[in-house]
This record gives C-alpha cells, structure tokens and sequence, in this order.
C-alpha cells in the first residue's frame, strides 16, 4: 500500500514538475511576445501620426482578417455538423416509420385475430354458464359487444 501511495506521489510530482515547464516556457513566449510588440510600438511612437495611423489601420486589418478566417472554419465545422445531424434526423425519421408502419399491421392482425374469434364464437351458439376470459386490453370491445 506504501509503495502504491509512493509511486502515485512521484507520478503527481512529474506531472507537476512537467506542467511547470509548460508554464515556465509560456511565460517566456509572453515575455518575448510582449518585447516585440513594445518595440513595434516604440518604432511606431517615432513615426509620423499619419504613419502611425495606417500602421494601426494595418494591424486592425490583420487582426480581422485572422477573425475571419476562424469565423469561416467555424461556420465550416458546424454546416458539416448540421448536415451530419440531418442525416441522422432522417435515419430515426425512417425507424419511426416503420416503426408505425409495424404498429399499424400488428393492430390489423390483431383485428382480423378478434374478427375470426368472433365469427368462431359465433358458430358455436351454445348456452354458456360460468366465468369469461379476456384480455385486460379486450375490456372495452367486451363491454361494447355485451351492450350490443
């Protein structure tokens, strides 16, 4: 059990010692992120304002075309997703067909079974005394038959 909890111990101390790395050189491609864009900008605190002004209209257009692009490829994820779920909708939309298509003949069935049970009763014409057996969902076709 010892050896177990030591073992989990070291993986958890790897994972963490892997994760600082991970961070660490993050925090490094932040840093040397940040000192470029710092001396963009000092080069561009040199310039001109009208230079300055279509730099920054420049850089506004790169950041919105980037926008874009990842607008369009995820519009493209989700057309390809819609049409996946279309195809699905179909799928079920024909499952449910048959389905009720196959409700439908085990109801007819069922009729044409009460039907032949019926004419068959009907030949016997014997005078019955004693208990009936039906099916609990008989009940009302039984009831209905009674009234008649």
């Amino acid at each position: 059990f010892l050896r177990l909890l030591e073992a989990q111990l070291q993986d958890q101390r790897r994972e963490h010692e892997e994760e600082i790395e991970t961070l660490k050189s993050q925090v490094e491609a932040m840093k040397e992120e940040m000192e470029r864009q710092h001396q963009a900008f000092l080069q561009t605190l040199q310039l001109s304002p009208e230079v300055q002004v279509e730099f920054g209209l420049q850089q506004e257009i790169t950041r919105l075309t980037n926008e874009n692009l990842d607008l369009k490829e995820l519009l493209e994820k989700l057309e390809k997703n819609e049409k996946k779920l279309k195809k699905q909708l179909k799928i079920y939309m024909k499952k449910i067909q048959d389905f009720e298509a196959s409700q439908v003949m085990v109801q007819t069935e069922r009729r044409q079974y009460e039907l032949n049970r019926r004419v068959a009763v009907q030949r016997k014409e014997k005078d019955f005394q004693g208990m009936l057996e039906y099916y609990k969902e008989d009940e009302p076709l039984l009831v209905r038959n009674l009234i008649t």
